[in-house]
């Protein structure tokens, strides 16, 4: 039998990597984990979900401080952002969640932790600073990276993406944003917020194309509202340096159009971590530039798994997180277990927020099956009237047997809400157990509750049931 210097190397601190690392060291796996940059943590904690999350909430803060006479408060006279101190309070918020991703902590748990590039010389070895070190099996979770897109003069300006945008010194006076995508949108709003003028250029129709046109549009209602300014259908047909920033040309319903700013933030799309990694020296099959691999996270090369990002499925901290579970469950224990993605769950952290499980209405479509809709409106919520948060809506999309196919909620905390729907769908609840459950009131989550409760209401109330029970005991109603 072959002896490895490991029985398991994992190649990315990030999400997956960590998952992987963490369980198989702990199952008595020895494992070497290898991160290029000086950090673990990943996109996620340093350019990603943490930061933007942080900037997010100061923005919605200093939004609240301006409604306040909304709320029956004298207004409050605010003065001009100090964004060096967002960004300071964003680095302590990621410096406290470090502790949790440290290498102190990684060993403490049994995992060899190295930093620098590395490339595979065989599918059991790879080449470290130099040095060659084999592994029985090796995990690939390289993450992503902003990508950019290939438009005239675009490497010519200074342009911002995630990897940047939460570290500038100052608040820009103005910024266009490339895109109209999850990153997009949340960054659009919260610098919007914060007092920079921002537009959004979107190649499609609409925002959040993979969403349903309605539930898009509340929330691009709600960024109007803040002054946020958009351009859809749009071609960009080139970029240049301007005086005090920058311009980008524009083809609008076969006119052209000239957008200034002083800042251009790129958010359209990512791309897989694989530059440098010698998977053509061990022939692991790539898919559209990612890593190519079957329900069992397993690559075309044995022994060779990959998860995460690098994958290109669903560019989520928690999908990852679940990927590497479904890794160490096949590459630690051997248990043939499979991904499924039926119930994954996802957020845009605009406001109001974009959360859904299951299908919505364009993928029942595009997979040609036949759905209704039951939809209930936030303005019908005494505690979102209370709140001062009326703008949302909750669907329902349910398959011809009347089981849940999804749910989609646009909502001030959509995400918190959409939780409840996570777990039914799970432990298979019915809807009239959802319905029929006691909801604190007044509370948000009571939506969940009426919307489920409404078809069940439309059964029991109907013409009838009424007959039946005006037959027994003679009602005269």
């Amino acid at each position: 039998m072959s002896k490895y210097d490991y029985d398991l190397g994992v190649i990315g601190g990030g999400a997956a990597g960590l998952t992987v690392s963490s369980g198989a060291s702990q199952l008595g796996v020895k494992v070497l984990l290898v991160e290029k940059e000086d950090r673990l943590g990943g996109d996620c904690l340093h350019y990603g979900c943490v930061p933007s999350k942080t900037l997010i909430r100061t923005a919605r803060v200093r939004h609240l401080m301006q409604r306040a006479q909304d709320f029956g408060l004298p207004a409050v006279d605010l003065s001009p952002v100090d964004y060096s101190q967002v960004a300071k309070r964003i680095a302590e918020v990621i410096a406290a969640i470090q502790v949790h991703d440290s290498v102190e902590r990684f060993n403490s748990l049994g995992v060899d932790v190295q930093f620098g590039d590395c490339s595979f010389s065989d599918k059991h070895t790879i080449i470290l600073n130099g040095k060659k070190i084999s592994a029985r099996a090796w995990v690939i979770a390289t993450g992503s990276s902003p990508f950019a897109p290939p438009v005239k003069g675009l490497d010519e300006v200074s342009y911002l993406t995630n990897m940047d945008v939460f570290s500038l010194e100052s608040l820009p006076s103005s910024m266009i944003v490339l895109g109209g995508g999850p990153i997009a949108v949340e960054m659009a709003q919260a610098f919007q917020r914060l007092g920079c003028a921002v537009t959004v250029i979107q190649r499609s129709n609409q925002i959040l194309s993979k969403e349903d046109a309605d539930m898009a549009r509340v929330v691009m209602e709600g960024m109007e509202d803040n002054g946020v300014k958009f351009i859809l259908s749009s071609k960009i047909e080139e970029v240049r340096n301007a005086e005090g920033g920058v311009e980008v040309d524009l083809e609008v319903s076969g006119e052209r159009q000239t957008v200034c700013g002083s800042r251009l933030l790129v958010a359209m799309g990512r791309k897989s971590n694989i530059e440098g990694l010698g998977l053509d020296n061990i022939g692991v099959t790539l898919n559209r530039g990612s890593i190519e691999v079957d329900a069992r996270m397993r690559t075309s090369v044995a022994d060779i798994y990959a998860a995460g990002d690098v994958i290109g499925k669903y560019r989520f901290t928690h999908a990852a997180g679940y990927e590497g579970g479904i890794v160490v469950s096949n590459a630690v224990f051997r248990f043939p277990r499979k991904a499924d993605y039926t119930w994954l769950p996802w957020c845009t952290y605009t406001d109001p927020e974009l959360a859904g499980v299951g299908m919505n209405e364009k993928a029942a479509t595009a997979e040609g099956i036949e759905y209704s809709t039951v939809v209930e409106e936030f303005s019908t919520s005494d505690r979102a009237l209370a709140e001062g948060e009326i703008r949302g809506r909750i669907k329902l999309l349910l398959n011809k047997k009347g089981k849940p196919l999804g749910c989609q909620i646009v909502a001030v905390h959509a995400g918190e809400l959409l939780s409840e729907w996570v777990a039914a769908v799970n432990g298979k609840v019915g809807l009239a157990t959802l319905a029929g459950a006691i909801h604190p009131y007044p509370t948000l989550s009571e939506m969940n509750k009426k919307v489920a409760g409404k078809l069940i209401g439309e059964k029991i109330f109907s013409d009838k049931v009424r007959k039946i029970l005006r037959l027994l005991f003679s009602y005269r109603g």
